[in-house]
């Protein structure tokens, strides 16, 4: 029986240490959706440069605003022409919380290998990490939604990383400029017959998945402007450069992009500092899923995400909640083994285990993404659900069918749902 209690013990020490750093994880008890896609992942790192930009950073209150070239690095995962079901072992080297140490993560994607472009061109979708944080925050969502179809673009966005993390302002003026200049870039991409990217992506379907500042930026780019006051905050640009952001500005309404078709805003931050205001909140039309932590002390939940959630209300939306879970809901990546106790928490949760939040994001976020960019609407019932999972019933036949009693969440294995909500709400 010792022998017996050892090998065992072996073997979860060894499938726990095999599972460190993996962005790729699906756990036995995930719902359905979060499960990998028909397509083998490639991975490649882009860089874009955005010039004539306003140099926040550099600026003074007072003198011109000077301007730069604004440069983003852009790690872009894609369905790579390689036989289903061989995926490679990839390695990242990231940057972690601290600025200085790394990180070995491991995927399943083929590093440069061919895009599949007989299939395409795929759907868009823009990853935007918050502040500060990196590309790789979010590579989870890389690989899973690259395997189902979709080019996934994920933006180290300049004076907002790890390694290169300034002033605040920079980051509020330029998170929706940079998601929107990312989808232009990669649509030029994907029209420049010279590239090996050449057809492979469709710019005219795209979202964006934004966390905490990443969902600041993406609602301010589909029609959440900002309020006046805002625009004069302490912390905010100089010489109010931040107005051309704000609500009603002619300058504002004119960036708008109707390529961006759905929105999924993780935590999104904004909502108690005073950025947003009902007609601020009521210029978004867009397709929006919110997920958050219901004690977010960051972004706020009930002033804060619920807020924006019940604001929205000419948008088609949704709020899933992480019942308990604070700031790092659904977005960030397992904690890295390498990270010290001093930076765990930037990526832990208190309650939920990373992975399984990552891979409910998932789930969800295939659904909601392929109704709005892949026009599949089959998905539709994974967002038709009792609002309380608590409430739902499981009721079975002999055969293990469902019958017409049960309202148990769809996709989630019976007794798997606990902890979560979700509301909907449908434009006015």
């Amino acid at each position: 029986m010792l022998r017996r209690t050892v090998t065992l013990t072996l073997i979860l020490m060894l499938t726990v240490a095999s599972a460190h750093n993996r962005i790729d994880m699906v756990r036995p008890d995930a719902p359905d959706l979060a499960t990998f896609g028909e397509f083998t992942p490639g991975v490649r790192t882009l860089e874009f440069v955005n010039p004539d930009q306003l140099d926040i950073v550099n600026a003074q209150a007072g003198a011109p605003t000077p301007v730069y070239d604004r440069r983003l690095v852009v790690e872009v995962w894609y369905p790579a022409d390689a036989p289903a079901g061989a995926p490679g072992e990839h390695e990242y080297t990231v940057v972690t919380r601290d600025g200085t140490t790394t990180a070995t993560l491991y995927g399943s994607a083929q590093r440069d290998a061919a895009p599949l472009l007989s299939e395409g061109p795929f759907p868009l979708v823009i990853l935007s990490h918050g502040y500060p944080g990196n590309r790789f925050l979010m590579s989870h969502f890389g690989e899973n939604l690259a395997s189902k179809g979709f080019v996934v673009a994920s933006i180290d966005h300049t004076d907002s990383t790890y390694a290169d993390q300034a002033a605040f302002g920079s980051t509020l003026l330029n998170r929706s400029l940079d998601q929107v200049f990312v989808i232009d870039a990669m649509a030029r991409l994907s029209a420049d017959d010279a590239s090996d990217m050449a057809g492979l992506v469709d710019a005219d379907r795209s979202a964006i998945i934004g966390y905490s500042m990443g969902g600041f930026g993406a609602l301010n780019a589909v029609g959440a402007g900002f309020t006046e006051a805002s625009v004069d905050l302490g912390f905010a640009p100089p010489n109010r450069e931040l107005r051309t952001r704000q609500a009603g500005a002619p300058e504002y309404l004119a960036s708008l992009d109707e390529r961006v078709r759905a929105v999924i805003a993780i935590g999104p931050w904004g909502m108690p500092a005073g950025f947003w205001d009902a007609e601020g909140l009521a210029g978004i039309s867009t397709p929006v899923l919110f997920m958050a932590g219901s004690v977010d002390d960051v972004s706020g939940y009930e002033r804060g995400v619920a807020a924006i959630f019940r604001g929205a209300v000419n948008a088609e939306r949704y709020l899933l909640t992480f019942v308990n879970a604070n700031h790092n809901a659904a977005a960030p990546i397992a904690p890295p083994r390498e990270v010290s106790a001093a930076t765990f928490g930037h990526y832990a949760d208190a309650v939920w285990d990373n992975t399984r939040m990552n891979n409910v994001a998932q789930h969800f976020a295939t659904a909601f993404l392929g109704i709005h960019l892949q026009g599949d609407d089959t998905l539709a019932p994974y967002l038709d659900l009792v609002a309380d999972a608590a409430d739902g019933v499981v009721a079975r036949d002999d055969a293990g069918n469902p019958t017409a009693e049960h309202t148990y969440w769809l996709g989630f294995p019976d007794r798997t749902a606990v902890g979560l909500r979700f509301e909907q709400g449908r434009p006015e």
